[in-house]
């Protein structure tokens, strides 16, 4: 089993990816942060005990060195499982190059067609948690949709927290939102941390809408089949050449709404991802004297297993001391 064999691994890849990315904290180079947790991450992968397949990644071959769409990743032996990868090294590379809250590494994990191979376009979104899931519609209006995730939570419309990312192509939704009654965090990068926040209560976010990366969609369709969170989606092609790329990818119907399930199908899912900067979930890598300390979080959907994990890795020399 998948879930058996590799999870401690998995999280072993999120944490030296999240590492070599917060050495590059605040530098404001956002090409350099992600280009050593791309690397760090290839090389952790490589002596996996699977028969991986990049199949959300850094894009496409001739534009991605490693972690391209299609690149098989790990040992390879015969007797390993087959596994589908789904990854962002850096999610939040601007958050990472100005020292904002909310980058993480991120890796997703299933059996083989167990995750959406999803083109590199926009995805108009909505996450909830648990108790929502099922009651929102993405083409309804935003005030129904808000008005059923209250109603579930057993709260009044002025009372939920909503993120969305700030951009222009989502002033119409913000202007609907407050309309209704709730209230708004905007972000400037990472969604896919955002949605994760939505499906855990106690974080203050109830929702996510709007449009951002169809990979990070999946990716956060995956965790939430761990957390029980709902979600719909649907791909956005904005480019040229984008229809006929999801068609080749196996993707016929260009307007279809996806659930959460759609989206990441598999029987056994798992979801690592560890913290660059400080966020709602996660704290960011600390360095100190001896060693680096690293906050992550792991889910197992087959073992219902949701573990919060501080890891530190010491320095090899006498009188190493551990901070807290």
């Amino acid at each position: 089993m998948i879930e058996d064999e590799l999870s401690k691994e998995f999280l072993r890849v999120t944490e030296v990816a999240a590492i070599e990315s917060a050495r590059t904290m605040g530098q404001g180079d956002r090409r350099h942060s992600d280009h050593v947790a791309v690397e760090a991450m290839r090389k952790a992968m490589d002596s996996l005990p699977m028969r991986g397949q990049v199949v959300i990644g850094e894009g496409e071959r001739d534009e991605a060195p490693m972690l391209f769409i299609g690149e098989h990743v790990g040992r390879g032996r015969n007797e390993d499982p087959e596994v589908d990868i789904a990854v962002d090294p850096l999610e939040g590379t601007n958050l990472c190059a100005t020292g904002s809250p909310g980058a993480i590494a991120v890796l997703a994990a299933s059996n083989r067609g167990g995750l959406l191979n999803a083109p590199d376009c926009y995805m108009d979104k909505i996450v909830v948690g648990p108790a929502a899931r099922g009651s929102v519609h993405l083409d309804a209006p935003v005030a129904e949709n808000l008005n059923a995730i209250a109603s579930r939570l057993g709260r009044s419309v002025k009372d939920l927290v909503v993120i969305v990312l700030d951009r222009p192509r989502h002033e119409k939704l913000v202007a609907e939102i407050r309309q209704a009654g709730a209230r708004i965090r905007l972000i400037s990068d990472g969604d896919l941390s955002a949605g994760i926040s939505a499906a855990v209560r106690g974080t203050n976010v109830h929702a996510v809408m709007g449009i951002g990366g169809a990979p990070e969609g999946v990716l956060t369709a995956a965790a939430l089949r761990c957390l029980n969170g709902g979600m719909q989606a649907r791909l956005v092609p904005t480019k040229e050449g984008q229809e006929e790329r999801m068609r080749a990818m196996g993707i016929t119907d260009v307007k279809r709404i996806y659930s959460e399930r759609d989206l990441a199908p598999g029987s056994e899912i798992l979801f690592a991802a560890s913290g660059v900067t400080d966020g709602s979930l996660m704290r960011g890598v600390r360095f100190f004297g001896h060693g680096v300390r690293v906050s992550s979080v792991l889910m197992s959907m087959r073992q219902r297993k949701i573990r919060f994990i501080d890891t530190v890795y010491l320095d090899d020399a006498p009188g190493v001391v551990v901070e807290f």
